[in-house]
């Protein structure tokens, strides 16, 4: 029956969560000359055993949180039994906090994302899955290659959705409080997900971060993406591959891939090149590129794409690309250069394509975090802005190395290297 949310939002802030959603079982005041409605008994409460690790004002958060989840629409049934069970994890805390002490260089990420036996494995699952996988390209217009690749990196092909319980994980980040608004706005939509039947809270299992199934939606995503495409009534991304396929390309089709225009292809670039426009910010037609003397590694034609770019990850050292308008669209899919790199260049090989020709530049030594943030502090001393130093080589960093390369007469590629933190340090 439907929630009295005035006869409940206030008393939660004071009573436990069980007392609170005995409330939601009674009638708001009846209506003059309307018949009186019974009250609804909801059992009481049963929280699992809270943790001795677990800080002494979850259960009052806990509580908080359960008035806005009857206020979006949750339903009694669904916070009493998900929320009211939600255990908090110190392990998701230490991992969301955590930071990898070297930056990952690309070639050592791309060596892992599309190694031999994922390749082959993706071949093998595509041969498998190639009915569901066919039907999703039909319908939204994603090559199955580009869907299986995305399978592979984002759970080796169904191997590791990962092991947290995504309730506790989202309680467990909105009550951190670093990305509360954030967390908290995944827990509900993880909540509505359980109270629409797709999924029990107990198989609903993913990352530390709450990204769940086969191909890692967060539940915002979920909500708006998943697709039921078995036919069965619910969208199961964690059992269900044709949903997982119809899923993954349709949130890639609504995040504007282009069927039938490939991701890019690695290329050759001209002598002199100005690797200070090797940027996604930087964009023209592949016809102009090459007018300007870029070329496939062997010669060939680029392929007809508007509004493409050229990158560089590893600097004037190593391979380039031409990427286009879905190279862009698989950065929607997970905001990292390396991520979409990975997907695109383990698709292409998934399909018989080839890998990386140009060598990566194996022998310089990946910067630690602390490295890359004494460069950035020596730039902006210097007077090369990249920003509030963080550790993180983006594009501000990029910019700043580049003023600093032109300002000696080296390549301005704005690839940190040892031997340029060693140069800004040594200057007086």
């Amino acid at each position: 029956m439907p929630v009295a949310l005035h006869t409940i939002l206030r008393p939660l802030a004071l009573w436990p969560l069980a007392a609170a959603l005995a409330l939601s079982g009674c009638a708001s005041a009846t209506a003059p000359g309307s018949a009186p409605i019974a009250p609804v008994a909801v059992p009481p409460l049963a929280t699992a055993p809270d943790s001795p690790q677990q800080p002494a004002d979850f259960a009052a958060w806990r509580a908080g949180f359960a008035q806005k989840a009857l206020a979006a629409g949750i339903s009694p049934a669904t916070v009493r039994d998900v929320l009211g069970q939600a255990q908090w994890l110190p392990r998701v805390v230490e991992l969301d906090r955590a930071q990898p002490e070297f930056t990952r260089p690309p070639w050592a990420y791309l060596d892992s994302a599309a190694s031999p036996q994922r390749i082959a494995n993706g071949q093998a699952k595509l041969a498998e899955q190639r009915t569901a996988l066919d039907a999703a390209t039909s319908r939204y217009g994603v090559p199955a290659p580009v869907l299986t690749a995305i399978w592979g990196l984002e759970s080796n092909y169904g191997q590791n959705f990962g092991s947290f319980r995504t309730v506790d994980a989202l309680a467990t980040l909105a009550h951190e409080g670093r990305r509360r608004s954030w967390a908290e706005g995944e827990l509900l939509a993880a909540l509505r997900i359980v109270d629409q039947d797709h999924i029990s809270a107990e198989r609903m299992v993913g990352s530390w971060a709450g990204a769940m199934g086969h191909t890692q939606f967060m539940p915002t995503v979920f909500l708006v993406h998943a697709v039921d495409a078995d036919g069965d009534g619910q969208r199961d991304i964690w059992g269900s591959i044709p949903d997982v396929a119809a899923s993954t390309a349709h949130f890639l089709a609504r995040s504007g891939w282009r069927s039938g225009e490939p991701w890019g292809t690695e290329v050759r670039l001209p002598p002199g090149f100005d690797h200070a426009r090797a940027e996604l910010s930087v964009r023209q037609s592949a016809a102009q590129w090459a007018a300007e003397g870029v070329q496939g590694m062997h010669g060939q034609p680029l392929p007809a794409m508007a509004e493409t770019s050229i990158l560089a990850p590893a600097g004037a050292r190593g391979p380039a690309f031409l990427v286009g308008p879905n190279f862009r669209t698989l950065l929607r899919y997970n905001n990292a250069m390396n991520y979409a790199l990975g997907v695109a260049l383990l698709a292409q090989q998934i399909d018989g394509g080839p890998g990386v020709v140009a060598a990566w530049p194996r022998d310089l030594q990946p910067l630690s975090r602390e490295q890359v943030r004494t460069l950035q502090t020596a730039l902006n001393q210097r007077g090369f802005d990249t920003g509030t130093p963080d550790g993180v080589a983006g594009p501000a960093t990029r910019g700043g190395l580049r003023r600093y390369q032109q300002s000696i007469g080296a390549v301005a590629d704005g690839y940190p290297t040892l031997e340029l933190l060693q140069q800004l340090t040594a200057q007086p």
